[in-house]
């Protein structure tokens, strides 16, 4: 999209960082310092996370021994509703500080103990987790050699994210990719029983892409499951109605809630991202940058149905990117094409000899259309106002 408009460049915490130090103390320090300071930083977020877990770990582990001991008392002696009751009462009066150990969450103990006998794994058949949008590197790593399943750690998210999981999604296939996908996303509780009501997992590595024919086998594979269709945008308000730009201003001014859509990884570089080709001027709607792909993302959003041409100008914008924004040491620029709707086969043909790697998927504001539909007046009611005026 060209716009005679000023590109808008995002600036993060980091970069600021970078500028103090460049102007305050950039000079006496040693070259090497940079580096040394990133090694020492990822070392403490890694033992954070450890420790995070090591808690986790250790609450779920009592929390499934509770609920193993309520259910082998109620199968070997018969114990009841009111034995469980008591002992909540008695825990309470016991432990007064923690709020874990209420009748309800004692049933939910007793269920978890039940889900998962094989704690502290959930426990899947090859057959079944091959069929749900599990990256392939990850998979791979939960091969157990010679067996026919994989065991996925419990302890990767919460007890409130188990006994919200539990319920909302009972094949277990699907329960093991959102406990990894929680996981590798970072999602709160809401966040992820917010995900599986919007079918993320259908949605997950669905995008219409050319990345095994243009990246190296892991690029590819990372590629794939990054990329998802369709998007929700049902964020964005009354942005159904609106155009292009007006749909990509309010993704940005939405910001947080966009690169949650995005995914975990994206970071946001800019809106109307100016190139100059040759003296002439080029604005791209969204420039992103991926973390873990280690590329940019040269993002197109298109307010109506997918038509071949489009591809063309979008592989325009990555060679620009990779001519004059990309560094040595990141990866191939990748672009992905958002459209209203798209047919799948024009998009798959329109890929054919593509040399770049680029992906089509489409977003979904239809929730908006019904909201709106639903606030103008009927053909009824429309009908019913004109015989009373023609009365008057």
């Amino acid at each position: 999209m060209a716009e005679n408009n000023k590109g808008e460049k995002g600036v993060s915490s980091s970069n600021i960082f970078h500028a103090v130090i460049g102007k305050s103390e950039a000079g006496s320090l040693p070259d090497g310092y940079e580096l040394w300071r990133k090694e020492i930083i990822a070392l403490i977020e890694q033992a954070k996370y450890k420790a995070a877990l090591s808690v986790n770990s250790e609450l779920l582990s009592l929390y499934w021994k509770i609920g193993t001991d309520i259910i082998k008392k109620q199968k070997e002696q018969g114990w009841g509703t009111q034995v469980v009751e008591q002992l909540a009462k008695d825990l309470s009066v016991r432990f007064p500080d923690d709020r874990g150990y209420s009748a309800r969450n004692l049933w939910n103990m007793k269920r978890f103990a039940h889900e998962y006998p094989d704690f502290p794994f959930l426990q899947v058949l090859l057959a079944e987790i091959q069929n749900v949008p599990i990256l392939q590197v990850a998979l791979a790593e939960l091969k157990e050699a010679g067996k026919d399943y994989v065991q996925v750690p419990l302890a990767q998210i919460t007890w409130y994210h188990h006994i919200s999981l539990i319920p909302k999604v009972k094949e277990v296939g699907q329960r093991a990719f959102y406990i990894m996908a929680t996981a590798q996303e970072g999602w709160s509780r809401d966040v992820m029983l917010m995900q599986i009501d919007n079918g993320y997992i259908e949605a997950k590595g669905k995008s219409i892409n050319n990345f095994s024919a243009t990246l190296p086998p892991v690029q590819s594979d990372l590629a794939r499951y990054t990329f998802k269709d369709p998007y929700n945008f049902s964020f964005l308000g009354t942005v159904a109605l609106q155009n292009e730009l007006d749909i990509e201003k309010k993704l940005t001014e939405k910001v947080t809630d966009f690169l949650l859509e995005m995914g975990k990884g994206f970071s946001f570089v800019g809106r109307q991202y100016h190139l100059s080709v040759d003296g002439d001027d080029y604005y791209i709607d969204i420039l992103m940058y991926h973390l873990k792909l280690h590329c940019y993302v040269v993002v197109e959003l298109k307010a109506v149905e997918f038509i071949p041409e489009f591809v063309s100008k979008l592989n325009f914008y990555i060679s620009a990117v990779d001519e004059y924004v990309k560094a040595p040491e990141d990866k191939p620029t990748i672009g992905l094409l958002l459209c209203r709707t798209k047919s799948d086969t024009k998009a798959r043909f329109a890929l054919r000899g593509i040399t770049q790697p680029l992906g089509i998927a489409q977003y979904e504001t239809e929730k908006l259309f019904a909201d709106v539909a639903s606030s103008l007046p009927q053909i009824e009611e429309l009908e019913d106002n004109m015989e009373k005026e023609n009365e008057r």
